[in-house]
């Protein structure tokens, strides 16, 4: 599991590694990504509850 402290540490290598301006853009795509996956899942989920 990550802690507190390692979450401050990978946001300042991120920081330093895309800059201010790049991170808001990574974290909406990272944001969509987590969704369409969870959406997929769930529709995968649901295709075998049918059967």
């Amino acid at each position: 599991m990550v802690g507190p402290g390692s979450m401050v540490l990978i946001g300042a290598v991120a920081l330093l590694i895309f800059g201010p301006k790049k991170l808001p853009e990574i974290g909406r795509a990272a944001g969509e990504t987590l969704k369409e996956f969870k959406k997929s899942t769930k529709n995968i989920l649901e295709d075998d509850d049918k059967k």
